[in-house]
């Protein structure tokens, strides 16, 4: 079957770097270290290397015995050749499911258990903290492993004809944010990726062909998203595996993107390269941000670090689950009454939002309840949890797990998570903007609630310099009462994949006695 990226409404991974090359030819991808798959090509390659890349890539997992629907597990070290991998799994027509490097041993084991005997790629640094007897069907490595299959025994088999699966059939599987527990497998299929990629595709428009610079999770779908988007336009890109602004800044200077997106939480990081030698974001115009929250003071200072004309901040909120399902952005002017609780509006033709209260029926203007969202870009399933996704189910109207409200306008306005809501404080996360806004000299604060439901607040301090404690008295004297502080290093803070805090595990640690 002739072989595209959209095809019958469908997204298909497979042919993402093949059509890029035909469209636009010899578009560089820059990385900050080479391949573990193909690590003598170096660090800068063209759209169509990476397509020879993805296609060897196939032609190995082939040659190893991988057939069409069969599930292959991708669970490696970080790095960019994770994009690769699956677009060559997806290639074949087999099915794959992405598990991020962040996650320990014990969890990868029970997500595998959930899966029908799947192939494992892997390599030997995380294959050392697996049990996988039993789990799978065989074990690939990216490296050599004494006793196990090496992809590179494979090198040079025949390339085999693309194969393209029905656009409603299980084609990729993620998991969730895991911030509550065990992460949940999301089953996608290419026709609600189809319907996810179309309204970002067209918000990319104004930036297309621009350079852009991505720091973002290689297992989330929202990558695989941004990635068709930018492939499209033909815009060169800079992977970014190791977001340490003594790293980034010079290869941001090098460069100039015009595009930025990561995670909120190392754009907090990444303020530091507002002024930093060399001007790395100087030629900015679209800085993207979805996964979390982002700050107010984050944004300020990353539009005034660009010298373009009119820079903006693209902010997405939606769910791996549901993909983007409300947007908004923010310019230098719209930035100075920024409300970090405000998340944007439905995406028109693509998705609706509502809140309902507890009678399920849709709250009033300014009332608090849960967020609901109704989009085409749901996935399909909870694999191997059927129920639980039924339970977030009502009709077509999806749980986000979130309480918000929403304006007379239609705006979309989000409070907490359910899970971390604390009876004495209105909103956790407007009371850390406050804290962000008024304490140049935090990193990350976080408020969780304690053993009596107390807010307890989570600091982390730029450099692990002490907290003045003065400057933290004169900061909440108009905020809710909450416990003495508890500082941490940034690096101390239980985070997912995508640089999301786990709030609960944190409650935990500190029940736990965990400190400091």
């Amino acid at each position: 079957m002739q072989e595209s990226l959209i095809g019958d409404r469908g997204f298909y991974l497979g042919p993402l770097f093949r059509r890029a090359a035909e469209r636009h030819g010899g578009v560089f991808v820059t990385l900050d270290r080479p391949l573990d798959t193909h690590p003598d090509l170096g660090v800068r390659l063209s759209y169509p290397e990476l397509a020879d890349t993805v296609e060897d890539l196939s032609a190995r997992l082939w040659a190893a015995g991988v057939r069409p629907a069969e599930q292959v597990v991708v669970h490696k070290t970080d790095n960019v050749d994770i994009v690769l991998l699956t677009c060559a799994v997806s290639r074949i027509g087999a099915v794959p499911v992405l598990l991020s490097p962040a996650l320990a041993g014990e969890v990868v084991g029970k997500l595998l258990a959930r899966l029908r005997q799947p192939w494992l790629v892997t390599d030997g640094a995380k294959l050392a903290g697996l049990e996988v007897r039993g789990l799978v069907r065989q074990t690939l490595t990216v490296d050599s492993v004494p006793g196990v299959v090496s992809l590179a025994e494979h090198a040079g088999a025949e390339v085999p004809a693309p194969i393209r699966l029905h656009p409603r059939e299980p084609a990729l599987i993620t998991h969730s944010s895991g911030t509550t527990g065990v992460p949940k497998l999301a089953v996608h299929c290419p026709q609600t990726m189809w319907n996810r990629l179309v309204p970002q595709q067209a918000m990319g428009w104004p930036t297309r062909g621009e350079v852009a610079a991505l720091h973002m999770s290689f297992v989330h779908s929202r990558f695989y998203h941004l990635l068709g988007v930018l492939l499209h336009y033909g815009s060169p890109l800079l992977l970014i595996t190791d977001p340490d602004p003594a790293k980034v800044g010079p290869m941001l200077a090098r460069h100039r993107p015009g595009i930025v997106e990561t995670h909120p939480n190392t754009f907090v990081l990444w303020e530091e390269l507002a002024d930093a030698p060399g001007a790395p974001l100087s030629r900015v115009k679209s800085y993207g941000s979805t996964f979390d929250a982002i700050h107010p003071r984050t944004v300020r200072r990353l539009l005034d670090a660009s010298k373009r004309r009119s820079p903006w901040l693209l902010q997405l909120y939606g769910q791996s689950e549901t993909g983007p399902v409300a947007f908004q952005w923010f310019t230098r002017r719209s930035v100075a009454r920024m409300d970090g609780r405000r998340v944007g509006t439905g995406i028109p033709g693509f998705t609706r939002v509502r809140v309902t209260g507890p009678d399920g029926q849709p709250a009033a203007p300014g009332t608090p309840g849960r967020i609901e969202a109704r989009t085409r870009g749901r996935i399909l399933t909870y694999l191997g949890a059927r129920e639980q996704y039924e339970r977030q189910l009502d009709g077509e109207w999806w749980q986000m797990g979130d309480m918000g409200y929403r304006s007379r306008l239609g705006a979309l306005y989000l409070i907490d998570r359910e899970i971390d809501r604390i009876d004495s404080v209105h909103s956790n996360l407007e009371v850390e903007d406050a804290l962000m806004d008024r304490l140049e000299e935090l990193r990350e604060v976080v408020i969780v609630p304690g053993a009596d439901r107390e807010p307890v607040p989570v600091v982390c301090v730029r450099g692990d310099r002490p907290l003045d404690p003065e400057r933290w008295r004169v900061a909440t004297a108009d905020l809710p009462a909450m416990a003495e502080p508890r500082q941490w290093r940034f690096e101390e803070l239980p985070m997912t994949a995508t640089w999301k805090v786990k709030r609960v595990e944190i409650t935990r640690m500190l029940a736990a006695g965990v400190g400091a």
